[in-house]
C-alpha cells in the first residue's frame, strides 16, 4: 500500500536514503549522496525539506521529490521514482501535492530544469499542466587559437588590465541583479553568494569601470563558469582576454552550465570558442489546489 508524506528539517537521513533508492539507479555514474552533500544543497540552493516529499510502499521509499524555495517560486530540484514503481502516478501525485501545498501558503510559481534528453521527466511535467518556459544551454571550451594568441589586454592602447575580482567586489559595483535576471537557479545571485568562497574571478578593468568579468570555480584542469559578463558594446576582445588568462593559469576546458538565451547570446559564445554540448527544458506552472 503506498503512502506519501512531506518531510521535516530532521528527515535528511530519509531524504539522503530515498535519493540514493530511487534517483541513483538513473545516474549509475553519480557517487551516493550523502548528508553533508544533501545539507550543502540546503545552503547552496535553498532546499527546504518541508517542500521534499517522499512515497513509500509499506515502510520502503519509492519516490521523492526534492524542492528548492524562495521567494520568487519553488524549483523541483529532483524527482525520482525507484524503477519498479514507475508507471503508476507516484510521480504525477508528488508533483500535485507540492501544487497543493503552494497554492495556499505559496509561492505559487513551480519550476524545474529538466535535460531534454530525459523523455520520461519531460513527459511527466507536460502531463502534470507545466509548460516548456524557455531552454537552457550547457556549453564546453577548450581553447582556440584566437584565444591563445589574444594580446595581453594592459599592453592594449586603451590602458585596461586583467584584475582579480571577487564577488562582493561585483555586487558593490552594482553589477550582479542585472546580469542574473536570467539565469538558472544554480547560478542565481541566491547561489553564488552561498558559494561566494568557493569562486575564483578576473575582470578587465579600465581606469573608469570593470569592462568584463569573470566568476568561476577550478576543479584541477578544468573549471565551471558561474558568471561571464561584457559590460560594454563589443566587449568580445575583452571576454577573449579573460578566457586567454584562465588559459594561462592552467585550465584546459571551461564548462558554463544552463545558459539562459537572454543571458548570454549563442552567437558571442560560438564566436568565443564555446560549443553547445547538451541542453535543459525550463518548465513552469503556477500552484492549484485542485
Amino acid at each position: 500500500m503506498s503512502a506519501y508524506r512531506f518531510c521535516r528539517s530532521d528527515d535528511i537521513a530519509l531524504l539522503v536514503d530515498a535519493l540514493n533508492r530511487c534517483w541513483s539507479p538513473y545516474f549509475p555514474g553519480e557517487p551516493p549522496l550523502t548528508p553533508a552533500a544533501f545539507k550543502r544543497s540546503i545552503r547552496d540552493l535553498q532546499v527546504w525539506c518541508s517542500s521534499c516529499m517522499v512515497a513509500f510502499s509499506d515502510s520502503d521509499p519509492i519516490g521523492v521529490l526534492i524542492g528548492a524555495k524562495r521567494p520568487s517560486g519553488t524549483l523541483v530540484h529532483k524527482i525520482a521514482v525507484h524503477p519498479d514503481h514507475r508507471r503508476q502516478g507516484h510521480g504525477r501525485h508528488l508533483l500535485a501535492s507540492l501544487g497543493s501545498k503552494l497554492a495556499i501558503l505559496g509561492p505559487r510559481r513551480i519550476s524545474a530544469e529538466i535535460p531534454e534528453t530525459l523523455d520520461a521527466a519531460c513527459a511527466l511535467f507536460n502531463a502534470s499542466g507545466f509548460a516548456a518556459e524557455t531552454l537552457l544551454t550547457d556549453y564546453v571550451w577548450e581553447g582556440d587559437s584566437d584565444v591563445r594568441d589574444a594580446t595581453p589586454i594592459s599592453q592594449e592602447k586603451d590602458g585596461g588590465f586583467v584584475i582579480p575580482i571577487t564577488m562582493d567586489d561585483l555586487a558593490a559595483n552594482g553589477l550582479l541583479e542585472e546580469a542574473h535576471s536570467h539565469v538558472s537557479w544554480a547560478r542565481s545571485v541566491e547561489t553564488l553568494t552561498a558559494r561566494k568562497d568557493d569562486m575564483a574571478g578576473l575582470a578587465v578593468a579600465s581606469d573608469e569601470r570593470i569592462e568584463a568579468y569573470v566568476l568561476y570555480m577550478k576543479r584541477d584542469t578544468d573549471a565551471e563558469i558561474v558568471s561571464l559578463r561584457s559590460c560594454i558594446d563589443n566587449g568580445g576582445p575583452r571576454l577573449k582576454q579573460l578566457l586567454s588568462r584562465l588559459r594561462a593559469q592552467g585550465v584546459g576546458t571551461l564548462r558554463f552550465p544552463r545558459v539562459h538565451p537572454a543571458e548570454t547570446s549563442k552567437d558571442c559564445l560560438e564566436t568565443l570558442g564555446f560549443r553547445a554540448a547538451g541542453r535543459h527544458l525550463v518548465y513552469a506552472a503556477m500552484a492549484r489546489s485542485d
